[in-house]
């Protein structure tokens, strides 16, 4: 730290770090903002201009906002402060008519309304052209039409609603807290409830809960503002004001940013929507809306078949226009044309399809829900479902992130934890003399601290601490040491030394400092204790002590026993630290003149000369559930690499029992150099560089210093020839750019985990950010995706839901095409071009449209997994679309060119028992008339009806056998039905009833019967369509048979 550890010297005030300022700040990102928002109103902006708190000294700020470093604020204060209100930013107001209007108009619901207004038109004035009576069944279809956009106008509002209320809900699970000083005691408290006066202790990874004032701060102090300022470039934090404008000054520490490395302390003086964040959301105005990539998919699909049915449409009526109304003018009115044409429309357009869409987020946010996953958009549920490479932290996420202090060693004798505890707890036997400076630097130089006075009562190991994992560790042993014999006691140590100055450890040094003083003998030049990683501070060792207390100096001997020592600690899957200390001349360093910035800058020029105390071995076991989820992954084709700081014995040993690594022997960066069939990948198209599914698993093991080493043709030597890589002892930088370079290769997309401020860059960069729920507030802002439980079970169904989302909407469009924009059509297709009676009234080829289809089409996503979801490869996001040639040839070379053949036979076997023949049912146009093969003009129109519900429900029972087709890829019903067993989906036989009814109501509803002219039907007809729905399901599961039993032939290749 800046001050030594007495709250009320005024050390750290001194701090005169003047750095040129370089990043973008945030005062430009506000003028943008203004120029680019007309809306922004002065009042908005002054505020922010008007901040002085920057430019008062430390002790005037505690003045101002009446509060205390030692005591913080008193509860009364804190009662009377909160009645300002909360500390939460308002979301930007929604602009409701935009959603009224997407609602009304979005999806297919545009065609709709076309459709209802030529209807309309239809109806009057077309209607009483030449005298005539308007058509009753034209009025009614139109009424159809506007039900049809009331009701899924309110389903699209109902799923927007609910699905944002579930994701909010989702939201709340994680808690954002922070940590306070009131009444004198350290308390963590909700956000929400910080006041503005609160004296505010932030360290690494906390993210900044309002506008502070910093008022004490550790050397290395930086912060993340890109929230705010939309730059990556980690901004320092200092005492002293460095500018005018309190949006470039660094020593105010902003709402919504982070702590990024070293601690501080800040009076809070805005909160909630008086913030500067504050101010800033609500000049900007509402988020824009993006699309994900399914509704991309699904808008350019839309796109596609609106075009197409305005197309026909289009065509019908002019066909009728230039030829059918001069040559037959008795065959159609203006207004029946336009109704039979209509059918262009309800028909080809597939109008369950935005419904499933908008429904789908709904139910994949209930299922992740229940895994306590929290998912911020649908789109990392859909990217997750085509990610080909997870990039795993290893501490906290591949491991329980709860270490234990294993071993102790000096150069000369090792003991384990437990029997030292047991050993030497009695003033008798005496312990060993070495272990007195052990315990000083344990207990001294470390970031971890007792978070909770109230546990004070409980075991050390029940104790709340906060800091990192590591330091966590050495605290809980080193205040359990208690040696009498040689005077080791936490309390006394503590209670006998100042600090004097901190050095945090970071992921770039890898080793922590700290000067601390004797208060009893001030005269003494102070120590320096460091720990860190062995292979960074051993260059930096000259002696080293023996168990006894003995200092000798360190020879190679010593050097080669230590480091075989630290290999078979880390082999066993333990981080080992090494423990140093050195008298510091107090004559080079005086702490009450220097700054912090110059005392840090002696501290890296003092580092050596050290004498090496003893080694500690920290074991963080990996958790039970990985290695079982990281098969799964790898199953699904997932290659997973790990990308740790860690040594990289250490972090090669916890690969190999968690499975990241499944092969004894490894690569190194050389034998992959050197390895001629990893150089055919050398300068080949970077969609290409990847491993084939013929190659054999290789496994690559590289460090940070290799991986600052690498080429261009390196990297393509790496993705393309191995599947199993472990990088150990990365920084930050290192670990974005291992993300970026194998995003850049092999159409990866790639998602990293993990739970640390260091992760957080590379969280950032890849295409899923993964983050524990017990991580920092870095790298949960940074993820995508936050595994609530800390569990990396998640993962897997996250990638299931995320390709399942995907195949249940290939299936719908699957379901639906073949029915409507086939089957249907041809309908109209006959009327229109062959002269045929319209075989399918557009009442109800409308009804089955926005019906029987979306009902039956519901169902279709409330589908679980096939068997071998989890079994192929990840969807290609480049090439793999939600369409392509096989889905076609399915749609309309398939299952709709069994679907229509079906259907027309049914209606021209209705029209034989009426005695008329194909060639006098096909081709006949205006001939269709009274005295027509000796029927009156009632006795065809009652024939054409019942022809027309014949038509219907042949096609509701086609569908039947569409839909159990459609369930499956290749798995045969029998083992996945949806009436019991894993693939149970009672939604499926619910729609199935359901359209029956709606069949039901249609062929005897008195009231649709008079309005839509529909009529019973023979029994025969309701019986004969079931058989060929039966006939569908059969023939489409002899196609799943070839293509299970003869995978490599032809009907196998064409398989969607």
């Amino acid at each position: 730290m800046a001050s030594p550890s007495h709250p009320d010297d005024d050390t750290s005030s001194k701090e005169k770090n003047i750095i040129p300022i370089s990043y973008r700040t945030l005062s430009i990102h506000v003028e943008t903002l203004q120029h680019e928002k007309a809306k922004v109103s002065q009042k908005d902006v002054d505020p922010i201009r008007q901040i002085d708190v920057h430019l008062v000294s430390s002790d005037d700020v505690l003045n101002r906002f009446s509060t205390s470093l030692t005591f913080g604020l008193e509860n009364a204060a804190v009662q009377r402060r909160s009645k300002d209100g909360k500390n939460v930013i308002s979301p930007p107001p929604t602009q409701y008519w935009k959603k009224i209007l997407n609602y009304i108009f979005g999806g297919f619901n545009f065609l709709m309304w076309i459709a209802f207004i030529v209807t309309i038109l239809s109806y009057q004035p077309l209607g009483s052209l030449n005298g005539g009576t308007p058509a009753i069944f034209n009025l009614g279809v139109a009424m159809l039409l506007l039900l049809v956009i009331i009701v899924s106008s309110t389903f699209y509002a109902l799923v927007d609603w609910h699905a944002s209320r579930i994701m909010k809900s989702i939201r709340n699970l994680v808690a954002d807290e922070t940590t306070v000083l009131r009444d004198g005691k350290r308390q963590v408290i909700p956000a929400e409830n910080v006041v503005v006066g609160d004296v505010v202790i932030l360290s690494l990874g906390d993210r900044v809960p309002a506008d502070l004032r910093i008022v004490n701060v550790s050397s290395d102090l930086k912060f993340d503002r890109s929230l705010l300022t939309g730059e990556s470039e980690l901004i320092p934090g200092v005492i002293e004001a460095t500018s005018q404008n309190a949006l470039e000054t660094r020593n105010l520490a902003l709402s919504s940013t982070f702590v990024v490395q070293g601690t501080c302390t800040g009076i809070v003086f805005a909160i909630g929507d008086r913030s500067v964040m504050g101010r800033i959301v609500a000049m900007s105005g509402e988020t824009k809306f993006k699309l994900t990539t399914v509704q991309k998919e699904i808008w350019f699909f839309t796109k596609i078949i609106s075009g197409v049915a305005m197309t026909l449409f289009s065509i019908s009526i002019l066909i009728w226009g230039v030829w059918l109304r001069r040559d037959f003018p008795l065959f159609e009115t203006a207004s029946g044309a336009i109704i039979n044409s209509i059918g262009c429309l309800t028909a080809f357009v597939p109008q369950g399809l935005p419904v499933c869409v908008a429904l789908s987020l709904t139910i994949i946010a209930k299922r992740m829900a229940k895994r306590n996953v929290l998912v911020k958009n649908l789109a990392t549920i859909e990217t997750l479902g085509c990610m080909s490479v997870l990039c795993s932290d290893k501490t906290g996420t591949l491991t329980e992130g709860k270490m234990s202090l294993q071993n102790v060693a000096f150069v000369d004798h090792q003991y384990q934890v437990d029997d030292l505890k047991e050993k030497f707890s009695e003033d008798v036997p005496a312990a060993p003399a070495g272990f007195k400076p052990l315990h000083m630097v344990a207990r001294l130089c470390n970031g971890a601290n007792f978070d909770a006075p109230e546990d004070e009562s409980l075991p050390i190991e029940e104790r709340r601490i906060k800091g990192d994992a590591t330091d966590t560790a050495i605290l809980r042993f080193a205040e359990s040491l208690h040696m009498p014999s040689i005077g080791v006691d936490s309390a006394s140590l503590v209670a006998s030394y100042d600090k004097l100055f901190e050095i945090p450890f970071n992921s770039r040094n890898k080793w922590m400092l700290t000067v601390v003083r004797e208060r009893s003998n001030a005269s003494l030049d102070p120590w320096m204790l460091v720990k860190g990683a062995p292979d960074i501070l051993f260059p930096s060792c000259t002696s080293v002590m023996k168990a006894d207390g003995a200092v000798v100096p360190l020879d190679p001997v010593a050097r080669t026993q230590l480091s075989a020592l630290q290999e078979s600690w880390s082999t066993a899957g333990q981080r080992v630290l090494l423990l140093c200390q050195r008298r510091l001349p107090a004559f080079k360093i005086n702490f009450e003149t220097m700054s912090a910035n110059e005392v840090e800058e002696s501290m890296y020029e003092e580092l050596e000369g050290l004498t090496l105390i003893g080694l500690v071995g920290i074991r963080d076991p990996p958790r039970h559930d990985v290695p079982e989820a990281i098969s799964i992954i790898r199953r699904a084709g997932v290659k997973v690499f790990m990308v740790t700081g860690d040594f990289k014995l250490t972090a090669v040993a916890i690969a190999k029992q968690v499975g990241i690594i499944t092969q004894e022997k490894y690569d190194t960066i050389d034998a992959m150099r050197g390895s001629t069939d990893a150089q055919r990948f050398v300068g080949a198209p970077r969609p290409n560089i990847k491993p084939s599914d013929d190659d054999p698993i290789r496994v690559l093991v590289l460090t940070g210093d290799d991986v600052e080493s690498l080429s261009t043709e390196d990297w393509d030597m790496l993705v393309g020839h191995y599947t199993e890589i472990v990088f150990a002892r990365t920084t930050p930088e290192q670990k974005l750019r291992i993300v970026e370079e194998i995003k850049a290769r092999g159409d990866n997309i790639v998602a990293v985990t993990g739970d640390g401020v260091n992760d957080a860059p590379a969280m950032k960069a890849a295409d899923i950010g993964v983050a524990m729920g017990a991580g920092s507030d870095v790298a949960k802002e940074a993820a995508a995706m936050i595994l609530l439980d800390n569990r990396l079970s998640s993962i897997p169904v996250a990638i299931e839901m995320g390709r399942l989302v995907f195949d249940n909407l290939k299936k719908v469009v699957l379901y639906l095409m073949p029915a409507g924009t086939y089957t249907e059509f041809i309908a109209v297709f006959c009327n229109v071009f062959l002269g045929m009676q319209l075989a399918l009234s557009s009442y109800l080829q409308v009804c089955f449209s926005i019906t029987n289809d979306v009902v039956m089409s519901i169902s279709l996503m409330y589908e679980k997994s096939e068997s071998d979801l989890m079994l192929r490869k990840p969807r290609n996001a480049r090439t793999d679309r939600l369409t392509n040639w096989k889905f076609f040839f399915q749609i309309y070379l398939w299952i709709g060119l069994l679907m229509w053949p079906c259907a027309m036979s049914m209606w021209f076997l209705w029209m034989k028992e009426q005695h008329l023949r194909f060639h006098e049912v096909i081709l006949v146009f205006d001939k269709w008339t009274d005295g027509y093969h000796g029927y009156t003009t009632d006795e065809l129109n009652h024939i054409v009806q019942v022809g027309q519900c014949i038509y219907y429900v042949t096609l509701v029972f086609l569908q039947y056998g569409g839909l159990l087709a459609a369930r499956n890829r290749r798995v045969s019903i029998l083992n996945s039905n949806p009436l019991w067993g894993p693939r149970r989906n009672l939604a499926v036989p619910m729609g199935m009833t359901a359209t029956a009814l709606i069949a039901v109501a249609n062929l005897y509803g008195p009231g649709l019967q008079r309005v839509f002219l529909t009529t019973p039907i023979p029994g025969k007809f309701w019986g004969i369509p079931i058989t060929f729905g039966l006939g569908i399901l059969i023939m489409d599961e002899l196609r799943k048979l070839i293509v299970r039993t003869y995978p490599k032939s032809i009907i196998a290749k064409m398989a969607w």
